[in-house]
């Protein structure tokens, strides 16, 4: 049966089948979002929870950080600053010696004098807080940058190339010369900056060196058997030519930390070093990161870290 007009069927608008359909689309859309943020919530939720219990699980996608609650649980003020994102413990040691730390307005110059969040502490006067967001990120480092976060100079530092990376305060995990470029971490977790720097620790690093001339057999041998420098015996973990047909090219991989000691083992024997590459730096590589370029870590790369260590 045929429905009756109405005197206001003109007044009334008709959807049309185009106008039902977008009307079904942005209704799904609208849930979609609704459902995305519930579980977001959730899963931050979830976040918060593990960074009060345990250390939080970095991400995969993102930075990958983790909220560390600020605790009133006493540590050492070298510890603190580390934390605080500043530098590396060693460093922050070194920082407190020189009396350029004050813990409530007083000068302490221990670097094991214990301290909490409650204090009021300031380096070079400027007052320092626990961070909160753990970052970690890799960097392909090109020559001629210094590996530095100041410069007096105003050289290129390596911050000049992931400065807009984080608003987290990141430094660098270690030295790479001037020209020497490759694989370079960035952190504001401290204990894990310590463990990695830490001799007792034998971080592996492997490099590729490109000579001026071919390595000598007996110079090859002499390298593996250890030779002595000016600041002490120096040896390499392995020593291999890279390529066969052409003996410029060396791998090195080492576990020392000395200052440009791949350099000076090779020049101790009458060799200039053109080009110097760390290829690997505990674990990580700089496959997939053009010279350059920098990424931040995955979440089974950070948890790899923190688990590496002597003999591994």
């Amino acid at each position: 049966m045929k429905k009756k007009s109405s005197h206001f069927d003109k007044f009334t608008k008709k959807k049309s089948n185009a106008a039902i359909k977008e009307q079904f689309k942005q209704e799904k859309r609208k849930f979609k979002k609704e459902r995305e943020e519930y579980f977001e919530k959730k899963r931050s939720q979830k976040f918060e929870l593990r960074g009060q219990n345990e250390s939080a699980k970095p991400g995969t996608t993102s930075p990958v950080s983790h909220l560390r609650p600020l605790t009133s649980d006493q540590m050492p003020l070298n510890k603190f600053i580390a934390h605080a994102g500043v530098c590396a413990r060693r460093e922050a040691a070194e920082m407190v010696k020189k009396g350029l730390v004050k813990v409530n307005n007083e000068l302490v110059t221990e670097p094991g004098h214990k301290v909490s969040a409650k204090d009021d502490i300031r380096v070079n006067g400027k007052k320092v807080f626990l961070a909160k967001n753990l970052v970690y990120i890799l960097l392909n480092k090109p020559k001629d940058y210094i590996t530095t976060t100041d410069d007096p100079q105003n050289r290129k530092t390596v911050l000049d190339i992931i400065g807009r990376a984080t608003n987290e305060r990141v430094y660098p995990v270690g030295r790479l010369d001037r020209n020497t470029s490759g694989v370079l971490l960035f952190t504001n977790d401290g204990e894990l900056a310590q463990k990695l720097t830490h001799p007792s620790n034998e971080i592996k690093k492997v490099y590729h060196v490109t000579l001026n001339k071919p390595l000598e057999k007996k110079d090859f041998d002499h390298i593996l058997k250890g030779i002595t420098l000016d600041d002490g015996p120096a040896s390499v973990d392995v020593l291999a030519y890279a390529d066969l047909k052409d003996k410029t090219q060396i791998g090195v991989e080492i576990h020392s930390g000395r200052n440009r000691i791949v350099r000076r083992i090779f020049e101790h024997l009458g060799y200039d070093v053109k080009n110097l590459d760390r290829v690997i730096f505990a674990g990580l590589t700089k496959k997939n990161v053009e010279r350059g370029k920098w990424r931040f870590l995955t979440e089974k790369e950070v948890r790899d870290l923190k688990h590496f260590g002597k003999g591994k």
